[in-house]
């Protein structure tokens, strides 16, 4: 839009590209600063111990050379994977049926809930599920404090993300593809899993990643009901410990090389992220040029 030198939209407009541009610098050189830090931070035990070490040892033992950190890769990959399992069908689910079935009060209500249930701290979600949740399984099988009650209670921490995310996702497909496959005789059902659907994939998408970065970096909630025993789970009733409760359990009193382990178990924390960033762009991409092949 074309707006006349010295304007006061003009002005406007200016100031308001110039804030979003230092913004977008500032969240850009923080990010990369962060990066750069747990990167730095992690290069003694990088040297010193290696990756693939770091991978094999049977144990975590720092005190006695042992810096064995493939269970609570495994216990973080775990705990993860199950939360989205669970949480990503239900917010999907959730956020069709508030945009396509829902009546407009009821939906306005729904969303409130939602949106509360997403601003409930963390730790909150930690304490109902050791007093609730870990007494229900210890029920079924003990200890109760496992890798199942970590997985629900995340599931529960992060289905509010991707639903909300998803909803939005839905709302910007413009509605006239909507109005346009049912005047060709599709049903409700139809329109939505067939039309409206895949031109949200990327939305969608987004959502489960900011849910599965969500999930991966839970610290406080998942410290309080895995249980923290460093062991390769053989069910999904056993005890586990992940790479972000060990760095909040143990980042206090840790020098040297356990200090720069730790900070190993956070450079692979954002690793698993990014990958995770980047198997869902790649399905976005594919299923856009999917949709463009179809067309």
């Amino acid at each position: 839009m074309y707006y006349p030198p010295r304007s006061k939209d003009w002005l406007a407009h200016k100031l308001l590209l110039f804030s979003s541009r230092s913004a977008a610098a500032v969240s850009a050189s923080v990010l990369v600063l962060a990066i750069a830090v747990v990167t730095l931070e992690s290069l003694p035990a990088i040297r010193d111990i290696g990756l693939w070490r770091m991978l094999s040892d049977e144990s975590w033992h720092p005190s006695s050379d042992s810096f064995g950190l493939a269970p609570m890769l495994l216990g973080t990959v775990l705990v993860t994977v199950l939360a989205i399992v669970i949480a990503a069908p239900l917010a999907v689910v959730s956020a069709v049926f508030r945009q396509f079935y829902a009546p407009r009060a009821l939906g306005g209500i729904y969303r409130r809930l939602i949106e509360l249930l997403a601003g409930i701290p963390s730790v909150v979600f930690g304490l109902w599920g050791l007093t609730v949740l870990v007494p229900l399984i210890s029920r079924i099988e003990p200890p109760g404090a496992s890798l199942l009650a970590a997985s629900l209670v995340l599931a529960l921490m992060i289905l509010p993300t991707i639903e909300l995310i998803s909803a939005t996702a839905l709302a910007d497909v413009p509605h006239h593809h909507y109005l346009a496959a049912r005047a060709l005789g599709l049903s409700r059902e139809q329109a939505v899993w067939k039309v409206v659907m895949p031109s949200a994939v990327s939305g969608i998408c987004a959502g489960t990643i900011l849910g599965v970065a969500r999930a991966a970096g839970e610290t406080m909630a998942v410290m309080m009901v895995a249980g923290n025993v460093v062991q390769f789970p053989d069910s999904v009733f056993a005890p586990v410990r992940t790479l972000s409760a060990n760095i909040a359990l143990e980042v206090a009193y840790a020098v040297d090389l356990h200090r720069a382990s730790l900070f190993a178990s956070g450079l692979i924390m954002i690793i698993m992220t990014l990958f995770a960033f980047c198997c869902a762009e790649a399905i976005a991409h594919s299923r856009k040029s999917y949709r463009v092949g179809r067309a």
